[in-house]
This record gives C-alpha cells, sequence and structure tokens, in this order.
C-alpha cells in the first residue's frame, strides 16, 4: 500500500539485476507532511536508494518545499556511487532546486523553469528569539549556496546576488549559469532558435520603481464648470428672485 505522506515516487523497483537503471519521481512539494517521523522518514528514503546500484534517473517538477529535507536528499545522491540524471519536465524551484544539482547531468525540459531564492521561515518571541531565526537564515544561505557553487563554479557573491533577487531560469538560462547541463530535446524536431531568459522579481520592482520615478506626473486637467463663488452669487440671486 503507498503511503500517501511520501512525496518520492520509485516508477521501478530494483529487480534481479541490481545495475538496472532505476527511475525516481519526485512530484510535488518536498516534505510537505511528514520527514522525521515514523511514516516518512530519511533513513526510508537512503534504504530504497541504496536498494540498488545502477544508474538513477530522476524525473522533478516541484516548488520546493522543506529545505533540511532536500539537503539530506542532495546528500544522500551525492554519495550514491552510480550515475545520477535528473530531468526537469515542470519547475525546480526553491527546495527542489538543491536537490537537483545532485545529478551527474541535469537536463530540462524546453518550457521548464528553475528557481533559487533566499531560504525563509517564521519565527515567534522577542528580539533574541529574532536574531536567532537571522542566524540560522544566514547558515542555511550559505548551505544551499555550497550546493550551487559546486554544480556550477560560480562565485559564491554572485549567487547570492541571484538568490536575493528570486530569480527564475529557463532551460537556456540555467545551462548557460551552469545549473543545467543540456535541454531535454525533442526528437521528432529540433530548433535551431536558442532563447535564454533569467527572471528576477527584485530587478522588475526595482525597474518599476525606476520608471514611476522618473516619468513626470501626469499634469491635472484644469476643472471644468464654475467657480464656488461663482456657484454661492447664482444661489443668491436665485433667492433675492424668490
Amino acid at each position: 500500500m503507498t503511503n500517501p505522506k511520501k512525496f518520492w515516487h520509485w516508477k521501478n523497483e530494483v529487480g534481479a539485476e541490481p545495475e538496472t537503471e532505476r527511475v525516481l519521481e519526485l512530484y510535488g512539494t518536498i516534505a510537505e507532511e511528514s520527514w522525521w517521523d515514523d511514516d516518512v522518514t530519511p533513513q526510508m528514503f537512503r534504504d530504497e536508494l541504496f536498494a540498488g546500484s545502477g544508474p538513477v534517473t530522476i524525473w522533478i517538477n516541484s516548488p520546493g518545499g522543506d529545505c533540511v529535507a532536500a539537503s539530506q536528499i542532495y546528500t544522500m545522491l551525492m554519495d550514491y556511487k552510480g550515475d545520477i540524471t535528473v530531468k526537469i519536465d515542470g519547475v525546480a524551484a526553491s527546495a527542489a532546486s538543491v536537490i537537483a544539482m545532485a545529478g551527474t547531468k541535469v537536463l530540462m525540459a524546453p518550457t521548464a523553469l528553475m528557481m533559487i531564492h533566499n531560504p525563509a521561515t517564521l519565527a515567534i518571541g522577542d528580539s533574541a528569539e529574532m536574531q536567532k531565526a537571522i542566524d540560522m537564515l544566514s547558515e542555511v544561505k550559505e548551505s544551499i549556496i555550497n550546493a550551487y557553487e559546486i554544480k556550477t563554479s560560480m562565485r559564491r557573491s554572485k549567487l547570492s546576488q541571484l538568490m536575493d533577487a528570486e530569480t527564475w531560469m529557463n532551460a537556456n538560462k540555467a545551462i548557460e549559469y551552469g545549473f543545467a547541463d543540456g535541454i531535454l530535446e525533442d526528437k521528432k524536431k529540433a530548433s535551431d532558435a536558442v532563447v535564454s531568459f533569467a527572471f528576477s522579481r527584485k530587478a522588475v520592482t526595482n525597474s518599476l520603481m525606476s520608471k514611476l520615478h522618473i516619468q513626470p506626473a501626469e499634469k491635472t486637467p484644469a476643472p471644468h464648470g464654475r467657480s464656488v463663488d461663482e456657484l454661492k452669487k447664482r444661489l443668491n440671486d436665485i433667492k433675492n428672485y424668490i
């Protein structure tokens, strides 16, 4: 019976030949309900992963989720001796992008997207508790940058800037930055047109504010009709007439 709390699914189990290629699907939110309790645990994922020794293909379509769970999965995949091919057919955002970095090869569908941003959390308490949360998030960010740096060889300062801006990348931009290695080609038809883009929420916001700042405000048209004094005078004339 399938555990409804499991956020991963093996398309095929280990057969008689442990070297057989296996396919793993990571669809949906990572560890949305469970990761530490008895239902779904890191050990469960590790046992299933290391049940075989052949190549593994991981299909990812996830908005992200628990960054600690993603970190552990990334570490397990990096420790796995077989080749790991990551195929992103929808989106690999936030924590899901960290898992993708464990791929020996990372391929993206032409329409797929990858998003990286700063970690976030909820905190309750006094200023000391808030500072603890800030310090914790800073350490989590540095650990995520470690994974991105290993894959992309990009400067940590540049990676930090991309995370600050909440950067969305299409397949070509992800390849350009080093987050991906290739595109899942449609064998029926290959196009020579290559377009890359990276969307930054911060950049768009700054651009909008800049435009609002430099564009002169539209002049308020002169009011039409009669002035208040003129209306009062006409009202008095009417009263006198009555």
